[in-house]
């Protein structure tokens, strides 16, 4: 029960600290709320450097590290693919690593810059038949340079 002080002339008010602890409780729930969540996200981490020399196939290799802490996933029906504009480019498990996947980008001759992301669809386990759902990367990019040590034309 609230202990209610009495001022001069009759009127009551509650201490200042009994307002405090629901407000405090209030705040902290919404500033836990991000860093719970944030928690719970899956993680791509781009292992390809942000440049490359430029090659005469015009296919660059790009690396990925995918992290879910989704444990209903089912690893095994992971489709990664590489998103260039509306094109999609297939991505293959690297040997070795469970999570890495890696694919080849392909960059014409007359374009020194690419913004690409990866895109993994997958499965995931619910009462019933498996759920589809997929996790987007951010926008990452590649920029091809001329070979330094080629001879100048």
């Amino acid at each position: 029960m609230r202990r209610v002080k009495r001022k001069k002339g009759g009127f009551t008010r509650t201490g200042a600290f009994d307002t405090l602890a629901p407000m405090f409780k209030r705040a902290l729930a919404v500033l836990a709320a991000p860093l719970l969540l944030a928690g719970c996200t899956t993680t791509f981490t781009n292992l390809t450097p942000q440049t490359q020399v430029r090659n005469a196939e015009h296919l660059y290799p790009v690396e990925v590290s995918f992290v879910s802490p989704q444990q209903t996933l089912r690893w095994e029906t992971i489709r990664p693919q590489i998103v260039i504009g509306k094109d999609f480019y297939p991505m293959r498990a690297t040997p070795v690593m469970t999570n890495r996947w890696e694919g080849l980008v392909p960059i014409p001759a007359d374009k020194n810059l690419v913004h690409y992301r990866y895109k993994f669809d997958f499965q995931f386990n619910r009462m019933g038949a498996p759920g589809n759902d997929s996790a987007l990367s951010p926008e990452y990019t590649v920029k091809v340079i001329e070979d330094p040590a080629a001879p100048k034309k």
